[in-house]
């Protein structure tokens, strides 16, 4: 199936508890390497984002999420490929106990204000900046 188009489609799920997110800290080793992020990844060929957001977070985390409603969307380019950037608002079901990391060093529950200060891709600084947007909404 091919996707009509070109543009690739990339999805962050962002859970909140509280006044904090859901953070994880990439390991080293790669252009956003040793970056806090919030979790996701980029869509396969005929995959919906929220198909994308919960095959990552499997693989990722071994985590079960439901993938309640997309909230902002961005655009950036990663070597020479476009990407639509979409946030979804999610909960995690597994305990964070129990989620094993395969790609991230560790996770956090972090304010906006520590985010602020923490090393970030740019594409997740655009989703910060949605976030301090909706500050006071449900996400």
């Amino acid at each position: 199936m091919q996707q009509e188009n070109k543009t690739r489609i990339s999805a962050a799920g962002i859970a909140r508890r509280g006044d904090t997110f859901f953070t994880a800290l990439r390991k080293p080793g790669t252009s956003i390497g040793e970056s806090w992020e919030f979790p996701g990844g980029k869509n396969r060929i005929g995959e919906s984002a929220e198909q994308t957001l919960v095959r990552e977070f499997q693989e990722e985390f071994k985590a079960d999420i439901i993938v309640k409603s997309k909230f902002f969307q961005g655009y950036f380019t990663n070597k020479h490929i476009d990407y639509t950037l979409q946030a979804w608002e999610i909960k995690i079901l597994t305990a964070d106990d129990h989620l094993v990391l395969t790609e991230h060093q560790c996770t956090a529950w972090k304010t906006i204000e520590e985010l602020k200060a923490c090393k970030m891709a740019e594409s997740d600084r655009q989703i910060l900046q949605a976030l301090l947007s909706f500050e006071k909404t449900s996400i």
